[in-house]
């Protein structure tokens, strides 16, 4: 075979496998992105507790909030804001996009009936209208999910809201403010517990 022709479909081939290789890395980057995240928030963002929230299904534009808030000290964190400092904002969407895809698994946790069946009626007259479908779906703000989610880190986040430690919406403020004021501390345990309590997939 003449040697131009074969140095030209060696330079076709080796073109097609380039761009072979760089559609596979492409096509992998949410992965090779996600991965650190999910040796604590767990496989495709589901966490197995009990103080590391799940991330599955979340809100893409509160994801991307989250960890600039993260990468600029806003949030006080153990880990997060130094992780968050080694990925771009084009990083975050790309995670974004992943994890909101990805079903969110409820495992079953240990919880007081009695009190799961209060924080029902004052999640429905207090929470409902943003933390949707029994905290379970996205209100217009793009609330967290709340049903499933491990009750340690609730309590956590709860007491940091609470000592101001973590900002919160203002209505979300209101709302909890006139929870506790009716309904006294113990509310904000119910409601703990009717959020651990839904166990089946949403």
């Amino acid at each position: 075979m003449d040697y131009k022709i074969t140095s030209r479909i060696l330079l076709l081939i080796s073109g097609l496998l380039l761009a072979t290789t760089i559609s596979a890395n492409e096509d992998n980057l949410p992965l090779m992105l996600v991965n650190n995240c999910m040796v604590c928030h767990g496989f495709q963002g589901s966490s197995l507790g009990p103080a590391t929230p799940s991330i599955a299904g979340i809100d893409k534009k509160d994801f991307v909030e989250t960890m600039e808030a993260y990468k600029k000290d806003e949030i006080p964190s153990t880990i997060m804001g130094r992780i968050a400092k080694g990925y771009t904002n084009a990083d975050f969407q790309i995670m974004a996009k992943y994890f909101s895809k990805q079903a969110f698994v409820r495992y079953p946790q240990q919880v007081n009936l009695d009190k799961a069946k209060q924080g029902a009626v004052l999640h429905k007259e207090f929470c409902e209208k943003c933390h949707q479908n029994s905290g379970s779906s996205f209100g217009d703000e793009g609330a967290s999910i709340l049903a499933g989610q491990w009750m340690p880190y609730l309590r956590f986040n709860l007491a940091d809201i609470r000592a101001n430690v973590r900002e919160m919406p203002k209505k979300m403020k209101i709302r909890m403010e006139k929870m506790v004021k009716i309904h006294g501390e113990d509310s904000l345990e119910a409601l703990i517990h009717f959020y651990g309590s839904q166990t089946k997939p949403k």
